[in-house]
């Protein structure tokens, strides 16, 4: 569990130490429920996130390691940008892996309802996490980004894992090739 000091903490240690309230800046409503999203995460064994900057919390990064199912022992990165529009505006996520699925496109862009229309203030930074996670479980054809993945997977479930491992080892796909991915 990653302890992070509150930004309230941080305000009450800059004033106690000579600095006045016109001087600190006030938190953004949008720092204050990230900080209180990543100070109230539970993540999933196959999951590990860093910060760059650990007194910027909005921006970090997620490691996703599934146990099971088609990607198992694939390891894959996530950026996610916070924006000051949360949390009534999703975070901006990104897979800096290049990943064979029907729900991540070859640039990285994720197809997760959660972070697109269904998007609800109420949701977390762990919703998103645990939907991310879920995307490798249970990979979604019906709604791709990568449509020539989905099809091959609606199409032809063995054909697909072969690709999925092949991709995960480090190679080609028709003419795309793939880094290696596997921990």
């Amino acid at each position: 569990m990653i302890k992070l000091f509150s930004l309230k903490q941080q305000k009450k240690e800059e004033e106690s130490a000579g600095g006045t309230k016109g001087s600190s800046k006030k938190a953004s409503a949008a720092q204050l429920r990230i900080q209180k999203d990543i100070n109230e995460l539970n993540l999933p064994k196959t999951c590990d996130i860093s910060f760059s900057d650990p007194r910027r919390p909005p921006n970090f990064k997620l490691v996703i390691c599934p146990m099971e199912g088609f990607y198992k022992s694939g390891k894959f990165v996530f950026s996610f940008k916070v924006g000051q529009g949360y949390p009534h505006a999703p975070p901006k996520v990104k897979c800096e892996t290049m990943v064979y699925h029907p729900n991540i496109a070859l640039e990285g862009n994720v197809c997760l309802n959660i972070l697109r229309e269904d998007w609800k203030p109420v949701l977390t930074i762990n919703s998103i996490i645990y939907g991310l996670q879920y995307l490798f479980l249970e990979p979604n054809p019906e709604d791709p980004l990568n449509k020539e993945a989905a099809e091959v997977l609606q199409n032809n479930r063995r054909l697909f894992e072969q690709n999925v491992q092949r991709s995960m080892r480090g190679g080609y796909i028709g003419s795309i090739y793939f880094e290696r991915c596997l921990k």
